[in-house]
């Protein structure tokens, strides 16, 4: 596969672990930005180069990589509960950063849908008429977002989960594999739906939803996963 034509943007990936690996890949073959670094927190540095370039600490990135000329993407999954993701964007962002967003060239997305910053969308989402996703969302490969449904904020869904129209995921959540919503579904912020569910009902905010249909666990999100509900600003 040959590498796109670069536009002259240059990218530093925030992190070093797996997604970024992979952040790496799709960045280099599928898009005009340029990576020239990855900057991981101090604490989890293993080693000083990744793929030939430069890891420098998250913490002075903006030392060596000034936020005037370039670029950043927040490459971290769902640890703690989509929290991790949340801050790094946000502290990138205070540093001065413009954090950027990868669709896939394999990916479809009606002329409409809108999509904010430092969302990865992998191949084979389908994003109907008028969709909306927020920042920071992680949409892996294969799911059905169905007209006019709307995806919060720091959102990882998983692959192949069907979302029908007019849907609305609320901030934070975690979508499982398989997971199936129908139609006008509100799903609170941070919840968890399991793999295989079947949401046939609005939810309320922080719980754990698995089965067909999707019922409750008895343990909530923010005492499975130890985070707090964020504060209401």
């Amino acid at each position: 596969m040959e590498k796109p034509l670069k536009n002259g943007e240059k990218l530093v990936i925030v992190g070093a672990g797996e997604l970024a690996e992979i952040a790496y890949e799709y960045f280099t073959y599928d898009s005009p930005y340029e990576i020239v670094a990855f900057a991981p927190e101090k604490d989890y540095i293993q080693k000083d180069r990744l793929y030939d370039l430069p890891v420098v600490p998250f913490e002075e990135v903006e030392k060596i990589y000034p936020a005037s000329e370039y670029k950043a993407f927040v490459a971290a999954t769902y640890t703690g509960f989509n929290r991790l993701r949340t801050r790094l964007f946000q502290e990138a962002k205070n540093k001065g950063y413009e954090l950027v967003s990868y669709v896939s060239s394999k990916a479809f997305v009606w002329r409409n849908v809108t999509i904010g910053e430092n969302c990865f969308i992998f191949e084979h989402n389908v994003l109907q008429h008028h969709v909306r996703v927020g920042n920071n969302v992680i949409l892996w490969s294969g799911n059905h977002i169905g007209h006019r449904s709307v995806i919060k904020d720091n959102c990882f869904i998983s692959s192949h989960a069907v979302i029908a129209g007019n849907c609305e995921i609320g901030e934070n959540c975690f979508i499982g594999i398989n997971s199936t919503f129908n139609d006008e579904i509100s799903v609170a912020k941070d919840c968890f739906i399991s793999s295989g569910a079947l949401v046939v009902k609005d939810t309320l905010e922080g719980k754990i939803y698995k089965g067909s249909p999707a019922k409750a666990a008895s343990i909530n999100v923010y005492d499975y996963f130890k985070v707090e509900p964020e504060p209401i600003l």
